[in-house]
């Protein structure tokens, strides 16, 4: 992964090369090395748990180019793990507050951003020109997308995963090494691998596997060491256990195997997580409280659905919502009449916003979000 011997690298100012004097005296590193890492173009996929640490140590580390992949706003409940992102960004979209954040770390990174959800779509393009992608996302069939992307454009995959004391990481998609279809040739069932919102994480193990994903990124641009590439590490913070197991190509994997995937495929369905990305874009109707209150008050037929986990809704709901935490509402859609005009909560709106989208993509006529959740409905 180091770059072509045979391309000028860009030079480093004097102010870069005192701010890098760390690297600069570091075998296998050097002033070569630090051209390089300047040269160099890295795609984040997601600007959150994963995602910050893994951006703020490769904008740290003086990478030259980093994109971002990122279409959401910044929730109150992302602060006990997205360091990108502070109280003041809540309501921002993660990607403002993620650039500002990378340009006061350092101001000599170029952060691309890419406003959008990665799909089959776009992924392709979005990808290519890249040295490396990382995969900070926290679902499944993203995750497969990420990787048939990387093979197919040949990038390096870097992978992290968290759920609630334990993660992994690994490096995927290198010429020789296996890919994620490897270890995981078909998804499991969507109701079996719950995401941070619907499972919990210790807020400090995202940092973790991010800094682990960092330190492989960094490795696989200087070309340094001994990458994770066959390997899948395994961390559990409770008991502070490290263990390795080796990985293989699997030769009949479409992917990297027999090469019979050619082209990007529909991963919602593949995944069984219908509606995941549909209606991504689409506009969602948001209703002010003040007029949520009017409707109530009146008697008008509605069906209302709190979507945050039972630990939020204990302290508290709507009279008369149905509690209905995010990561079951597709297994539910068919519980619910489509003839009522429906209006999702969460905390803040963005939760209630992914859920509308939902509802409209498995076509409910009339959805609504509620404006700045119950934060703004508790202001009265």
């Amino acid at each position: 992964m180091a770059s072509d011997p045979d391309h000028e690298l860009p030079a480093l100012s004097a102010f870069e090369r005192d701010r890098y004097r760390r690297h600069l005296i570091l075998p296998g590193v050097g002033s070569e090395g630090q051209q390089r890492l300047k040269a160099a173009r890295v795609l984040v996929v997601g600007a959150g748990g994963l995602g910050s640490p893994v951006a703020l140590y490769l904008a740290a580390a003086g990478v030259g180019t980093l994109g971002l992949v990122d279409h959401d706003v910044v929730d109150l409940t992302n602060l006990q793990r997205q360091l990108l992102h502070g109280t003041r960004d809540v309501g921002r979209s993660k990607l403002a507050s993620a650039g500002d954040r990378l340009h006061d770390v350092n101001p000599h990174v170029q952060v691309v951003s890419h406003d959008c959800w990665l799909t089959s779509a776009n992924a392709l393009e979005i990808m290519r020109g890249y040295d490396v992608v990382v995969d900070g996302t926290d679902n499944v069939a993203t995750r497969y997308q990420g990787n048939d992307a990387c093979v197919l454009l040949g990038i390096p995959n870097v992978y992290g995963s968290v759920f609630r004391f334990d993660g992994q990481a690994s490096v995927f998609a290198t010429p020789d090494g296996p890919c994620y279809r490897c270890l995981h040739p078909e998804p499991p069932p969507p109701d079996m691998v719950p995401n941070c919102a619907e499972g919990g994480v210790l807020g400090v193990l995202p940092g973790l596997v991010g800094t682990i994903q960092a330190t492989e990124t960094l490795k696989l641009l200087l070309g340094l060491g001994d990458t994770l590439a066959g390997r899948l590490l395994m961390i559990d913070a409770v008991g502070m256990e490290f263990r390795t197991v080796r990985l293989t190509r699997d030769s009949s994997c479409p992917a990297c195997g027999t090469r019979t995937l050619t082209q990007l495929i529909d991963y919602d369905q593949f995944c069984g997580t219908p509606g995941l990305h549909a209606h991504a874009d689409a506009r969602v109707d948001e209703v002010a409280p003040a007029i949520l209150r009017a409707w109530l008050a009146t008697g008008e037929p509605l069906q209302l659905i709190d979507v945050r986990e039972p630990t939020e809704t204990a302290a508290g709901i709507i009279a008369g919502a149905h509690c209905l935490p995010l990561g079951t509402l597709a297994q539910a859609l068919h519980t619910l009449p489509r003839d009522v005009r429906t209006v999702l909560v969460c905390q803040s709106g963005v939760r209630s916003a992914r859920a509308a989208r939902q509802l409209m993509a498995a076509g409910f006529p009339a959805v609504h979000s509620l404006a700045g959740g119950m934060l703004r409905w508790r202001e009265g």
